[in-house]
């Protein structure tokens, strides 16, 4: 027996099964619990007004936030610096130089040139003294020489032996007995730098260990432990035009001591004679080194 099969059955159209598709009910979305809503940048921007570049900079420099090592290292700079800003017034202030002339700038600065010749003469002088010791056909003998005439320079500066030359005179009358010690020092050391050679005050011989001091009382002055008495009179050798202007210079000698109302009168002379001597000494511990 035949069966018969059953006829085929044709595929929905595509437009047949979209549409059963959408009759289809759709799932259920979960629910979702509702949290904070964070405000975006223009809603914060809104609540603010916006700052310019000034103000930015206004409000991250002030208030200031420096730490401890900061303000302790800018403490430290400023008294640094109001150390050097003092030091350098007080320098430019005590100048003696400040309000001088310039004839007087032009005379320092030859009696400076002064000295440097001096020096260069002295240097000349030993390296002659040595090229005549080697180039000497009797060494011995003149080595002799030398030694003598040496111990006639080291008799002058030691104050042992007399000395004349030219030089100056200079004296200080104090009538009112204002001219302390100090000044008179200072006066000796002014001389020694211009190139003084021999130097006696009063009756004294000045040598390397002088020492001044002011009487009992505060009334008249000692030298090496000699009381001298007023007029002071001070006879030194030396180059005159470099002296005599060593102690005129502005703030020097002589404005000190006139200031103190006494009288300076310095003169140049040819011939100065320093007389008077000071007995050697031996010394306790110093030896010469040949011995």
């Amino acid at each position: 027996m035949r069966k018969e099969l059953p006829a085929e059955v044709p595929a929905k159209e595509p437009d047949t099964a979209k549409a059963e598709a959408e009759r289809e009910p759709a799932p259920e979305p979960e629910a979702v619990e509702p949290g904070p809503v964070e405000p975006g940048p223009a809603e914060a921007d809104a609540g603010e007004p916006e700052l310019t570049g000034r103000q930015r900079l206004v409000k991250g420099l002030w208030p200031p936030r420096a730490s401890r090592a900061q303000l302790i290292m800018a403490v430290l700079l400023f008294v640094l610096g109001l150390g050097l800003a003092i030091q350098v017034r007080s320098t430019s202030d005590n100048s003696a130089l400040r309000g001088a002339r310039q004839e007087d700038l032009v005379r320092i600065l030859d009696e400076l040139d002064d000295r440097t010749q001096r020096l260069e003469d002295e240097k000349q002088g030993l390296v002659d003294q040595r090229t005549e010791l080697e180039n000497s056909s009797d060494q011995a003998n003149e080595a002799r020489k030398q030694t003598a005439e040496k111990q006639k320079q080291l008799g002058i500066l030691a104050g042992t032996t007399a000395a004349q030359g030219p030089g100056i005179t200079m004296t200080v009358t104090d009538t009112k007995g204002a001219v302390e010690a100090d000044m008179l020092l200072d006066a000796v050391q002014e001389l020694r730098a211009a190139g003084a050679e021999a130097i006696q005050v009063n009756d004294v011989r000045v040598v390397a260990n002088t020492y001044l001091t002011d009487g009992s009382g505060g009334k008249g002055i000692s030298v090496d432990g000699h009381e001298i008495s007023r007029p002071y009179r001070f006879k030194v050798i030396g180059k005159p035009q470099d002296l005599e202007p060593a102690l005129n210079i502005p703030g020097g000698v002589v404005q000190t001591l006139e200031k103190e109302q006494a009288t300076v009168a310095v003169s140049r002379s040819n011939k100065i004679v320093v007389d008077a001597l000071r007995s050697a000494q031996r010394p306790d511990y110093a030896r010469s080194s040949s011995e």
